[in-house]
């Protein structure tokens, strides 16, 4: 079985000559996929009966994914999806809105996408990184992942503003169906999104993001840092390097110099571990000058155990960064309630083992998440 939702444009041009069909053909083909949702190929009414039949004979699907709960936050601007993939590996992608107050503008609506089920990468305040590795994602699953959340979007009469790569899993460790999910989504002529729209945020894979710099994209990187020193960061981080916090540094100042995209440096603030006022200073002694951007994050409750710092606390942190000449902001809490905030992304496993075995049939809820997602966006 292949998905055309993991194909190029260009493959699905190859296959719609291969299949004797004319060229204009590929772009109903892709029209109907992305501009209307279309998962049944049989259905696709613009398309031939010979051509439709000829695809499904041969083994084309599209969608890789069934959605089989849905969790809401009590703002209603954090919906949380949890996917089961055709193997039965289960998954979870979040959208997080942000409306402007008194604007009748659509809200930005930003897709928060995995890229592996688990994670192998162990951060010790994370808990994907504590769920375990299980398998990397194919392109067609990340895409169908936004595809899900914009037929949602679609009955709001919205849609996806920005994707971030933020979700269950490190993006560079499965870099090839990452990139391709990207080409995917960024084609004009498949999902269409800007690429200055999309975001990969990595724990620190330091060969993945030299290639990511040399591969002609416009996309945005930020590096989960978390510490200014490599020993206090191995605690954190149990696969970093013994100098990766100077190689990161490095390798940001590449990627400026490589792409011209500014990078963002993400901090998961923890009570007592790495909020202290000396250790803001370490890190604008670090960063301060490079032109990055630093999105300090008060950690959020999962099976670590950790703390997030006081709101005095925070603020007393940015505001050294900020006298060391560093921008940064604190990020907005969304959809904690819910375990579909930063860090929070994890399948549990007793009720993935309930509901592996479940009907398709999507159950809907607020604040529910114990009954489907519970404690990771990943990082």
């Amino acid at each position: 079985m292949t998905d055309l939702f993991g194909l190029l444009t260009t493959e699905v041009d190859a296959l719609v000559q291969e299949l004797g069909q004319p060229r204009f053909r590929a772009n109903q083909l892709l029209q109907a996929l992305y501009r209307h949702g279309a998962t049944d190929l049989a259905s696709i009414a613009v398309l031939p009966a010979a051509f439709r039949t000829a695809l499904v004979e041969g083994g084309y699907t599209a969608g890789a994914a069934t959605c089989i709960h849905t969790a809401t936050s009590d703002d209603g601007d954090t919906t949380k999806l949890l996917l089961r993939m055709a193997d039965g590996i289960l998954i979870e992608t979040v959208l997080m809105q942000y409306p402007e107050p008194g604007s009748a503008r659509h809200p930005r609506s930003t897709v928060c996408v995995s890229t592996q089920s688990g994670c192998a990468m162990g951060c010790t305040f994370c808990a994907t990184g504590q769920m375990g590795f299980e398998r990397n994602l194919t392109a067609a699953e990340v895409v169908a992942q936004v595809m899900h959340i914009a037929a949602l979007l679609r009955q709001r009469g919205q849609h996806v503003t920005n994707i971030v790569f933020m979700g269950m899993g490190e993006p560079l460790a499965n870099y090839g169906q990452t990139i391709r999910a990207i080409r995917i989504l960024t084609d004009p002529r498949a999902f269409g999104i800007a690429q200055r729209s999309i975001t990969v945020s990595t724990v620190g894979v330091l060969r993945g993001i030299e290639r990511l710099a040399a591969e002609d994209l416009q996309v945005g990187l930020a590096i989960s840092l978390h510490a200014a020193d490599d020993q206090l960061r191995q605690r954190l981080v149990p696969t970093a390097g013994p100098h990766s916090v100077r190689d990161l540094v490095e390798a940001a100042r590449t990627f400026f110099a490589s792409t011209g995209r500014r990078v963002t440096f993400e901090y998961a603030l923890i009570a007592g571990v790495n909020d202290a006022p000396e250790q803001a200073e370490a890190l604008g002694r670090l960063i301060g000058g490079m032109g990055v951007h630093v999105n300090l994050i008060p950690v959020n409750p999962t099976a670590g155990g950790f703390e997030k710092p006081s709101r005095p606390r925070v603020v007393a942190f940015e505001g050294i960064l900020r006298d060391r000449g560093v921008n940064c902001t604190v990020r907005a809490e969304k959809g904690s309630e819910i375990a579909a905030a930063c860090g929070q992304l994890r399948t549990d496993i007793e009720a993935a083992a309930t509901l592996r075995s479940a009907g398709p049939s999507p159950v809907h809820g607020r604040r529910q998440a114990g009954r489907g997602p519970a404690p990771s966006p990943g990082r």
